[in-house]
């Protein structure tokens, strides 16, 4: 005040210069003569010295040479003075921390001076000095200040406290700080109980699991007390407060609606947003059959509607927000549609989203107003504005139904202006009108073919394609059309090439004699003259389709399309509750959730609406249907179309849970019947009589007959003086498990990455997964499913992932696999395509399993079978491998594939080489026969050789790449 009074009076009396002289000098060298005024003698050149270095320091000159002068001059009773060499204090002493010690002394003695002002500015300034060294040293004054006598005081302590946590948070819960703080929350003065719950909040927001601010009925009364008599920004530190508290039931939720309510009628629109935030939430509570609900709504339009008539920049934050309320409560506005109606001095960006609200409130009843209003928009000079007004009229068209033929007519009219741009935005929308609306205004498609010239743009050039070829057989001149475009095929859009692909297959499918030579030409231009790999591989899927099955693929290419949806851009159900409970921040503003545009938010705790209590009803959130690993009761919707296609397997699985409940037994083999696995018969791969190995009779889908109960039981006969044993076989080692690889990259499925591996436990195939969701919306109600495959694998429960996972979070999820599933030979043959559905869509990848995962523990055969079965295999089914630069001896490397369920039967050392003879059985009873042989002579050979004989000569280069991988690593 006393600064403030000398400017006035400088004015008055005509005073050459103002304050604003500090900040002009352009002296040089002047640090010096700083020094010298602040030690001064005089007060007030004192007081002017520090004034010229809060000027420099101001204006970014480094005057922190000055530190303990400046310090000296805090031993003043001048308010002014303090008030300024507190503000350098909080600026340097970050830099200069040694020094900053010698302020403490005065920092106490400022606690305890008489006057409240100085108490508390000397607190203040505290909690700004963020220098470790001191603040053990301002405990005890902090404390003091904490229960002051002064209610202004106080509230400077509550929020000290909370800057005293961000720098040593040990030393604030040491000191019982927090527990002070919470029985602030009683104290009789407002805004000291502002100021707690602030500090509160804002501590509680860094720890979400402290549970620091846990709010009871009695707690929650006394805020609401307090909320009638603080500043704004009190108000709003309560409210949000209240808006994380958790309502017992509808009636509680009732009491505190009726308290908050008249803080719609605040002039600050922040008090107002964030009251409204409280009543949405609590809203979810009421039972829609109470009075008090529709009174609510009916409140709670005013406010929003009054917001609408300030600045501009208030009114964008205000229909930002709205366009959420509108998504969650369309009927709190509904009856509200003028106040959106555009003004012709609104800037650009609250015309735009003004015409995005304007649609989602548009209704039968008020639709011809709105497609009156679109109409005059789209007259305009602004284009991107009238490009958002020609597409409102097609939004309008597909969400009500009534009114499809007043839009077209409309459409019509505007392309009848010859005004390129908004002809284009028109031709894209009638196609989405044409999607909704089949065999209903194909009678507007000659209108459209005339402006085919005056397309430059690609989704108009695209869309007026897709047009083309969908109606191909209407259109007398398709061919010709289409034609046109192929002229300078390679100078046009990707989207557009493969939109003229697509039309070009469909007229061929449906007048196939006369255009043989177009859809060749355009094949050609797709396949073999173009560098993009998505047009050249659906050229190829076309072209084989064609050219082998052409009523598959009609029934591919001409399939009947799903009806579009009335609003394509909702945000998803769970986003749209997290930002409702962020309404008036900059969440809500960027229509994102605080951890996707806050750096370093450590712990984020994702916010939701409460389960509606009082009717037994559930929320206005459409739900998401229950699958593998949800609570719910209700069958999920089917969002797998069916498919006539190459991937129809895939596309139409089944998303529910697998009906097998426990994990795989680990060592039968799997009984399959007459079940054709690779290709040509499991009794033509290996059935029929073995000759003279009556163990071999059974095809070897069971265990050999004359395997003895122990197979390490001593063996009779004269293979002794074949195999040498003398080498044996160690203690088996871990098995290999291959290390995690990215199966689905986020940018394939909108932000779901999933890495995987997979291992083989105690018996048990492990599917070993890293989900991370790099998006910014919560995923939940996670499942999975596989295609056929070459070994019946299939998940033997479901996909268990026990909480939503958050944005930039990962988990670690297991998911034990069977082998009895369907069975159908793949390409490779440990090829296993995946289906994982989560809230957000269905997601496709393929991986390959190594196959020694189907390597069972029962598959050491014995030593006469293995004899027998190595002679009686034809030699055509004797592959040979090498393995490079192996450095391992023969036990080693017996050690190793032992340890993968690969087991040495016996091993002989001939002409300086060890032979190794091995089996393996496969968890669908095939059995393989392998000899390894190792160099023992000469150790600069690392390379080792490999034989593997088997039935089924297809598995056999997998084995080999199996015992590479584990024998390299």
């Amino acid at each position: 005040m006393e600064w403030a009074n000398q400017l006035c009076e400088n004015r008055q009396f005509g005073s050459k210069m103002t304050d604003s002289k500090y900040f002009t000098t352009t002296k040089k060298g002047e640090i010096f003569e700083l020094k010298a005024e602040l030690n001064s003698d005089k007060k007030e050149k004192k007081k002017e010295a520090v004034k010229k270095v809060i000027a420099s320091m101001t204006v970014g000159k480094d005057v922190s040479a000055l530190f303990p002068d400046v310090v000296n001059c805090m031993q003043t009773d001048n308010l002014e003075l303090k008030k300024l060499v507190y503000l350098y204090l909080m600026n340097y002493a970050k830099s200069q921390p040694d020094m900053a010690i010698m302020a403490v002394n005065t920092f106490v003695k400022d606690c305890e001076d008489p006057n409240p002002l100085i108490r508390a500015l000397a607190v203040r300034t505290m909690g700004c000095i963020r220098v470790d060294k001191i603040t053990e040293y301002l405990c005890e004054p902090l404390r003091k200040c904490l229960k002051d006598e002064d209610p202004y005081v106080r509230k400077t302590a509550a929020v000290c406290v909370a800057k005293l946590h961000d720098i040593n948070a040990q030393l604030v819960e040491d000191q019982g700080f927090l527990d002070t703080l919470k029985d602030l929350i009683s104290d009789s003065n407002p805004m000291v109980v502002a100021n707690a719950v602030a500090a509160l909040s804002e501590i509680a927001e860094s720890h979400p699991n402290s549970n620091l601010l846990d709010l009871n009925p009695q707690s929650i009364n006394k805020l609401l007390t307090a909320l009638n008599e603080c500043t704004e920004w009190g108000q709003i530190f309560i409210l949000d407060c209240l808006a994380n508290y958790a309502p017992r039931d509808d009636r509680e939720s009732q009491s505190i609606c009726e308290r908050v309510t008249p803080r719609l009628s605040h002039a600050n629109s922040a008090v107002v947003l964030s009251a409204v935030k409280v009543l949405m939430k609590f809203m979810e509570m009421l039972p829609k059959d109470l009075d008090y609900y529709g009174t609510l709504l009916k409140k709670l339009a005013p406010p929003l509607v009054t917001l609408l008539s300030a600045e501009p920049e208030l009114q964008y934050v205000a229909l930002r927000n709205i366009n959420l309320i509108v998504q969650k409560r369309p009927e709190i506005l509904k009856h509200e549609m003028k106040v959106f109606f555009v003004k012709y001095n609104d800037p650009i960006y609250v015309k735009l989203e003004k015409l995005d609200i304007m649609i989602r409130l548009a209704s039968q009843a008020n639709i011809a107003q709105v497609l009156a209003e679109l109409k005059e928009y789209a007259t305009e000079v602004d284009v991107d504005f009238v490009r958002k007004a020609v597409r409102a009229i097609g939004r309008c068209a597909i969400k009500v139904e009534q009114s499809a033929e007043r839009c077209v007519s409309t459409l019509l009219d505007l392309i009848q202006t010859k005004v390129n741009y908004v002809v284009q935005e028109a031709i894209v929308v009638i196609k989405d009108i044409f999607r909704k609306y089949p065999n209903k205004y194909e009678s507007v498609i000659a209108t459209l073919c005339e402006n085919l010239d005056s397309l430059d743009e690609p989704e108009a050039r695209a869309a007026m394609i897709w047009i083309v070829g969908e109606y191909a057989e209407r259109i007398d001149n398709a061919d010709e059309l289409l034609e046109s475009f192929l002229e300078g095929f390679h100078d046009e859009s990707t989207q557009v090439q493969l939109q003229l692909l697509t039309a070009i297959v469909k007229l061929f499918l449906k007048k196939p004699t006369e255009t043989q030579e177009l859809v060749q030409q355009v094949l050609s231009l797709a396949t073999q003259d173009s560098d993009n790999p998505d047009l050249r591989d659906r050229g190829y899927i076309y072209w084989r389709l064609l050219s082998t099955d052409p009523v598959a693929a009609k029934e591919v290419v001409l399939a009947e399309k799903p009806l579009i949806s009335e609003e394509t851009d909702l945000i998803e159900p769970t986003l749209l509750e997290e930002l409702i409970c962020h309404i008036g921040t900059l969440a809500s503003v960027y229509h994102k959730p605080p951890s996707a545009f806050v750096e370093g938010s450590r712990g984020v705790m994702h916010k939701r609406l409460p389960a509606r209590t009082g009717s037994g009803e559930s929320t206005e959130s459409p739900d998401v249907g229950t699958i593998a690993g949800g609570s719910g009761t209700e069958t999920a919707p089917s969002i797998i179309p069916s498919q006539g296609d190459l991937l129809g397997d895939l596309l139409n699985l089944d998303l529910a849970p697998p009906t097998t409940t426990g994990p795989p037994p680990p060592t039968s083999g799997m009984q399959m019947g007459g079940m054709d696995l690779l290709g040509g018969g499991l009794d033509s791969l290996l059935g029929g009589d073995i000759g003279g190995s009556a163990a071999m009779g059974a095809g070897f889908g069971a265990v050999p007959a004359v395997m003895p109960a122990s197979l390490n039981a001593p063996m009779g006969g004269g293979l002794g003086d074949l195999f040498d044993l003398g080498g044996g076989v160690g203690m088996p080692l871990g098995a290999y498990i291959p290390p995690k690889t990215v199966w689905l990259p986020a940018m394939k499925a909108k932000g779901l990455e999933i890495s995987g591996t997979f291992a083989r436990r105690a018996g048990v195939i492990q599917m070993e997964l890293t989900l991370t969701n790099k998006a910014m919306s919560v995923m939940t109600d996670f499942a999975i499913q596989f295609n056929r495959n070459s070994f019946g694998l299939a998940p033997a429960g479901p996909l268990q992932v026990l909480s939503p996972l958050s944005p930039n979070q990962t988990i670690e999820v297991s998911l034990p696999l069977s082998t009895v599933g369907p069975v159908m030979k793949m390409e490779p043959l440990n090829n296993l395509q995946v289906a994982v559905k989560n809230n957000i869509d269905v997601f496709y990848f393929s991986c390959q399993y190594p196959i020694s995962m189907l390597f069972v523990e029962d598959g050491k055969m014995e030593r006469q079978v293995f004899l027998a079965t190595w002679k009686d295999i034809p030699n055509e089914n004797e592959s040979q491998f090498q393995i490079k630069d192996c450095h391992l001896n023969s036990d080693a490397a017996s050690n190793k594939l032992q340890a993968s369920n690969i087991f040495t039967i016996a091993k002989r050392t001939v002409e300086g080489q060890d032979m190794l003879y091995m089996s393996i059985k496969l968890s669908n009873g095939i059995w393989v026969l392998a000899e390894l042989r190792v160099q023992t002579g000469n150790p600069n050979y690392t390379d080792l050789e490999i034989s593997v004989k088997c039935r089924a000569p297809e598995v056999s280069q997998c084995v080999f790449q199996c015992c590479e991988a584990v024998l390299k690593n």
